[in-house]
């Protein structure tokens, strides 16, 4: 049995990247490439297969099997031994592979005289890119030296892959950045954008994959991790009086960059032949492939913790930081693993679109990209792998689908899509002025939520009669500190001025669950959207409550205030909310502070409980806003941060439709204020519904006023209520089909 040494490992190395530099055709050159790993090794064979799609293996060029079979043998993902590595994603090794369960005889190929076989995955960063496999006639037991070393050549040929080395006439392959790709993901800001990536964290990009000096190299590597200590030591010391949970992250970047086994895994590698740069990216790339294997959340979170170190390793190596002296595109479309509130404020309105490999319908990047009235799609996978700042790209923020590098057709049909709906909001810009009323007579408020001083500008253009809600947290959320008292009476102030004179409804301090301050701990719990969050925690810390009363109080400086306590299960609940907002009141007017002119206290209805409370709750609250995110995953037991679940529920389920109207009656028999707020309320079709029960103020986006009054003016709203009657009556399911059916038959 051939044994190989680091010497032979270090030749076919550089012959290998000797082909990568030459002017040869891709075809020609990966039919090079099996020869020089064949000889290497001594096989009989040595075979590339490339992904064409997601779920399809091509045999690509070989030495050894018949030629006639390349571009012509394909495997299904999973099918095969070599479908089995790339399922896997890890080397798989036998010396009798007919003999092994899976094995599927290809006879185009002639392998049936070859009896060993061993294959390990071409990936990169996570990226499943194919399969190199070598195989013999003899019964051979490839050495773990062996694989290894055929691991570490399989990393070079991702680095080929990725940087389109195999692309040229005589392939069908085009290189991986130059791929148009269609990916879906989680809607979770409505709109459409076309514009050009901007990645919030670029890519590393390594050219340089084998070493001329292994100990020099070796050498580099310890002084770049040396390099990488000293900073998490810093951030670490940094961070002494931040959360346990911030400190704990740190700890664990400073075991990873104190790991022998990492370095000894790099050394090696360094051994025969990579760079260091291509070493720590060869254990990167490992690192990722196991973690779409980890079902445990606490294991992910730590091999999401290495891939960032080994970033930050890359970027000392290489010289490339994240300040590269590029400049953002016009039209830039923000591409990022996830981010921070604080970090997408900055970039703000320079911004037309942004689009996340991880995040969550509530999350604090999702609170501002809705603020900012920018489309936003999440869950995204591997965007951050496939896409290069500059790149063209289209994001459909209501589908949930992002576009990358489309082709022409593509590309003309968003183009049309947007420009449709950009006359549409021409049309709905005529009725600004005008009120929603329907042709009844009935007329119906809209007002728009907020959460952002940047959001003011909208309520005189979108046609809005009052801001139905501002989202108080989001001072709380962005920034590293608990804010001080007086910051909050300029912030609430300006908002009141940028209002001239509209109502604005402030609700008190919404955290907890998905929105979690930095400098707050988070508590342990199993079910965090059910659990100690929104007026619990004002309620249990009125530090923080109290302070944030007063701010409002001296923010009005005599003018209205209308302030609305979050997530209210019990009217006792609001009862004590409500008696330490008037006490405030009594505190504010001893010191001499001026009161405001009208008070209104309300509450949040996001809990079905609410609706069954006492009449004397519904005496003494001014008004109620339901918050229909809430309420309606709570009435169908389904979590709207699950997507397995969040779409499953309609808003127009005659069940629902039913306990809203329980409100409505509620509320209408102790003549009680009340709205609907919420991403429904800004959908048309729901929106018409509401109204058609007898919901009479509705709160949503800005840019949905105008579609939604357009619908109501169009509509008979007694007719509405009478169809959603009929609806019940006959024990359908959903009043969704009938209203669409209405709304088809309207005469613009």
């Amino acid at each position: 049995m051939p044994q190989r040494t680091e010497t032979d490992s270090r030749r076919m190395l550089r012959q290998l990247r000797d082909e990568m530099a030459s002017a040869q055709p891709g075809q020609e050159r990966l039919d090079r490439i099996t020869t020089i790993i064949a000889r290497s090794m001594g096989t009989d064979v040595c075979s590339i297969y490339l992904f064409r799609d997601p779920d399809t293996l091509e045999l690509c060029a070989t030495e050894g099997l018949r030629p006639t079979a390349v571009h012509e043998t394909r495997l299904r993902f999973g099918e095969g031994l070599v479908g089995k590595v790339a399922r896997l994603a890890r080397p798989l090794k036998s010396a009798n592979a007919p003999s092994e369960p899976g094995f599927r005889y290809m006879p185009e190929t002639g392998e049936e005289v070859f009896t060993s076989f061993l294959g390990v995955p071409v990936q990169r960063l996570g990226e499943r890119l194919g399969v190199l496999v070598v195989q013999s006639k003899e019964a051979r037991d490839y050495s773990e030296d062996e694989i290894y070393g055929l691991e570490v050549v399989a990393m070079v040929i991702a680095e080929m892959t990725e940087l389109g080395a195999f692309v040229g006439e005589g392939t069908s392959f085009a290189s991986p950045h130059k791929r148009a790709a269609s990916l879906r993901g989680v809607a979770a800001q409505e709109g459409e954008a076309e514009g050009y990536v901007w990645l919030h964290q670029p890519r590393v990009v390594v050219t340089n994959l084998v070493n001329d000096d292994s100990k020099a190299e070796i050498a580099r590597l310890h002084e770049a991790v040396d390099k990488l200590r000293g900073s998490v030591d810093d951030m670490l010391s940094a961070a002494r009086s931040r959360d346990k949970e911030h400190q704990e992250v740190l700890q664990t970047y400073r075991m990873f960059a104190n790991s022998r086994g990492w370095m000894k895994r790099m050394e090696e590698d360094i051994r025969l032949g990579l760079s260091a740069e291509a070493a720590v990216e060869k254990e990167q790339s490992a690192a990722r492939a196991r973690l779409e294997t980890v079902p445990d959340q606490y294991l992910r979170d730590r091999l999401h913790d290495l891939d960032d170190l080994s970033n930050r390793l890359l970027r000392i190596l290489t010289g490339q930081g994240v300040e590269t002296g590029a400049e953002m595109p016009d039209r830039a479309i923000l591409v990022a693993r996830n981010i921070g509130p604080g970090d997408l404020l900055e970039y703000g309105r320079k911004l037309r679109g942004v689009v996340l490999e991880e995040g969550a319908v509530g999350s604090h990047a999702t609170i501002v990209a809705r603020a900012l009235a920018i489309p936003l799609v999440i869950n995204v996978p591997r965007i951050t792998t496939d896409a290069l700042s500059g790149d063209h790209i289209l994001v459909d923020g209501t589908e949930g689908v992002v576009h990358l590098r489309p082709d022409d057709s593509v590309t003309g049909a968003f183009r049309d899509k947007m420009a449709m709906q950009a006359k549409a909001q021409e049309r709905y810009a005529s009725l600004r002025d005008k009120p929603a009323v329907g042709r009844c007579g009935t007329q119906i408020t809209l007002k728009m939520n907020a959460g952002l001083m940047a959001d003011l500008p909208s309520l005189p253009t979108s046609g809005a009669e009052a801001v139905g809600l501002f989202r108080t947290e989001l001072q709380f959320l962005t920034r590293e500190r608990m804010p001080r008292r007086s910051e909050l009476v300029a912030t609430y102030a300006r908002v009141l001025d940028a209002a001239a004179g509209k109502s604005v409804h402030f609700r008190t301090l919404d955290i907890g669950s998905d929105k979690v301050a930095p400098y707050m701990k988070r508590p342990d719990e199993p079910n965090p959207a059910m659990g100690w969050r929104a007026l619990r925690v004002g309620l249990d810390k009125p530090g923080v409550l109290r302070m944030q009363i007063q701010a409002l109080i001296r923010a009005a400086a005599g003018r209205p205030l209308s302030v609305m306590f979050p997530l209210v299960a019990t009217g006792e609940e609001f009862a004590r909310a409500r008696d330490t907002l008037m006490r405030e009141i009594e505190r504010e007017r001893r010191l001499g502070h001026l009161l405001p002119a009208d008070l209104k206290v309300g509450a949040m209805m996001e809990t079905p409980s609410l609706a069954y409370a006492p009449d004397s709750f519904f005496r003494e609250v001014d008004f109620i806003s339901i918050g229909g995110n809430d309420l309606k995953q709570f009435f169908f037991a389904a979590d709207r941060e699950n997507e397995l679940v969040r779409r499953r529920y309609d808003t127009l389920n005659v069940s629902f439709l039913t306990f809203l109207q329980v409100i409505v009656d509620r509320c209408h028999e102790t003549d009680t204020a009340l709205s609907f707020c919420g991403e429904d309320a800004g959908r048309p079709v729901d929106a018409l519904a509401m109204a058609g029960i007898g919901i009479q103020a509705l709160s949503m986006r800005p840019a949905s006023i105008g579609p939604v009054k357009s619908l109501i003016r169009r509509s008979n709203l007694n007719e509405v209520s009478e169809l959603i009657a009929r609806v019940q009556a006959r024990g359908l399911e959903s009043a969704r089909p009938a209203l669409l059916d209405y709304v088809a038959a309207l005469v613009e």
